[in-house]
């Protein structure tokens, strides 16, 4: 696992934060392994009529982490001012990344300009601008977990540091970039299905390891119980090409993998009022329909992934959501008959007088982006690759510095809002995640009346209308879906895997040699 830089839920912005953070704190609401919403510190909820407002009864067995914040050391009961407390601090950009999250909730004359409401210690209401259905999804993100005025009071921001939550782990030991140490919670408020308290393990150890064969090392000799990512191994060393466990190594541990919620992607952007779009050939829909039959997305997986994820064949949503169907979604194959029907459409047959174009991504796409740039160059497209740092191509691509870039995305909650959000006209980069600038009314009609929608049948097929618009107008070349992929010793029952990639150890359990 790569480095964690906090353990403040309001920074669970990335993989790597957001699975110690799951472990220590907890929200209203969670995520079960199929996608829906649960109760957490809410014991139930209901949503009013008109969208409008949502209200949540607590429970009122949930106690803070022991920590030397409180009077005693004791950690105290959770109450709603304290989920007031918590949301309120989200809107600080210093504090939070998740301040664009907040823009529905109704902080205005109407609402007393209070968005939260502690009506009691156990009844909170939140109140937003116009309904939204991804809502409550978006309640089971990281951000919006409980913690306690008296831990920022005592630590200030030295929290990041000093987590105090209500999850089924204690906070123990961060040695920053070696490792973390999590203690199990004895006053942890969840059972399981025979009344036993949770979690069942006494600690967890995870180490940052950055040299992968290490990592793997240490897992074959049982040092690490698991490793997660398919960047945290050698796929071709362990995997077949068809995605199975290669015999020697499934005698040691079991291979678990899960549909991912995430689409990697080459980015175009199309901005004809930017110099950078109106000199290159990409600001052609025929080029970029080209550039997505150039190249064979099922070999792609199987020989450079060893078969981890899937053919982005149908849209940008990826496999997983609801509204994914490549039936009704037709997104690209490899067609070269395509390719010389589109180039000579866009005035360069057989590719001539077409200029090259640059592809930029990071080191750790190189081998994927130089098969896809052999595969173009057969079909007369010409493009170099630039290796970039991560940092020098995110800042790059929010600034419309390059027309042709290699990124992926992954859903923060399990609603196709997230993936269709890249696309709408008003999150243009850099301000928001449109790095395309891509602008289609018929796309922001459907859209935003998506928001709305709360016929789950309705906002499938609004969905499916958008991805298709998208995939017509080719501001994406879409690569794979992905799949969770873990190593897992097979002394190691419990844990499960889900499309969002959340680490969840509350029932895990370590079969003792």
């Amino acid at each position: 696992m790569n480095g964690i830089t906090s353990l403040d839920p309001a920074a669970a912005s990335n993989f790597e934060n957001i699975s110690p953070v799951n472990q220590l704190f907890n929200g209203l609401v969670q995520m079960d392994d199929s996608l829906n919403v649960k109760p957490c510190i809410a014991h139930s909820f209901n949503i009013s009529e008109d969208g409008l407002c949502y209200t949540f009864y607590l429970r009122n067995d949930v106690f803070f982490h022991n920590n030397v914040c409180f009077e005693n050391g004791e950690g105290r009961k959770v109450t709603a001012k304290d989920f007031v407390y918590s949301f309120n601090r989200l809107f600080d950009s210093k504090v939070s990344s998740a301040t664009s999250l907040l823009d529905k909730v109704d902080r205005s004359e109407k609402t007393n300009y209070k968005g939260f409401v502690a009506v009691n210690d156990s009844l909170l209401k939140i109140y937003i601008k116009e309904p939204f259905s991804a809502f409550i999804n978006i309640l089971t993100m990281k951000y919006f977990s409980v913690l306690p005025y008296e831990a920022i009071d005592y630590y200030k921001f030295d929290f990041r540091r000093n987590p105090v939550g209500t999850g089924p782990f204690i906070f123990k030991i961060w040695e920053e970039g070696t490792k973390l140490i999590l203690l199990k919670n004895q006053n942890y408020f969840e059972k399981d299905s025979n009344g036993k308290r949770l979690p069942y393990l006494d600690a967890v150890t995870v180490s940052f390891i950055k040299d992968r064969e290490t990592a793997f090392m240490e897992l074959l000799n049982e040092k690490f119980d698991m490793l997660s990512g398919a960047e945290a191994f050698n796929s071709n060393e362990v995997l077949n090409k068809d995605g199975s466990l290669r015999e020697f190594y499934s005698k040691k541990f079991y291979l678990q993998k899960e549909t991912f919620l995430k689409t990697d992607y080459i980015g175009v952007l199309i901005d004809e009022n930017l110099e950078v779009v109106k000199k290159s050939p990409l600001k052609l829909k025929a080029i970029r329909k080209a550039i997505n039959y150039a190249f064979d997305r099922d070999k792609l997986v199987k020989f450079l992934r060893n078969s981890i994820g899937t053919a982005a064949n149908s849209g940008f949503i990826p496999k997983g959501m609801k509204s994914y169907d490549p039936d009704k979604v037709k997104g690209y194959t490899y067609r070269p008959d395509l390719v010389k029907k589109l180039l000579t459409e866009a005035g360069f047959p057989d590719g001539k007088g077409l200029p090259e174009i640059s592809l930029h991504a990071t080191n750790d796409y190189k081998e994927q982006v130089e098969f896809i740039q052999s595969q173009l160059a057969e079909n007369n497209i010409k493009v170099t690759i630039s290796v970039e740092m991560p940092s020098v191509l995110r800042q790059a691509v929010n600034n419309c510095e390059y027309t042709l870039f290699k990124k992926s995305w992954f859903a923060d909650y399990p609603d196709e809002e997230n993936f269709m959000s890249l696309f709408y006209s008003k999150n243009f980069s850099p301000q928001g995640v449109n790095f395309f600038h891509f602008k289609n009314e018929a796309f922001d009609r459907a859209y935003e009346m998506v928001l709305k929608e709360k016929n789950e049948k309705e906002k499938i097929k609004l969905y499916r209308q958008m991805d298709s618009i998208v995939i017509d107008e080719a501001p994406v070349i879409p690569l794979f879906y992905d799949e969770v992929v873990r190593l897992v010793n097979h002394h190691i029952t419990g844990l499960t895997a889900n499309p969002l990639n959340l680490l969840n150890l509350k029932q895990v359990i370590k079969e003792k040699r």
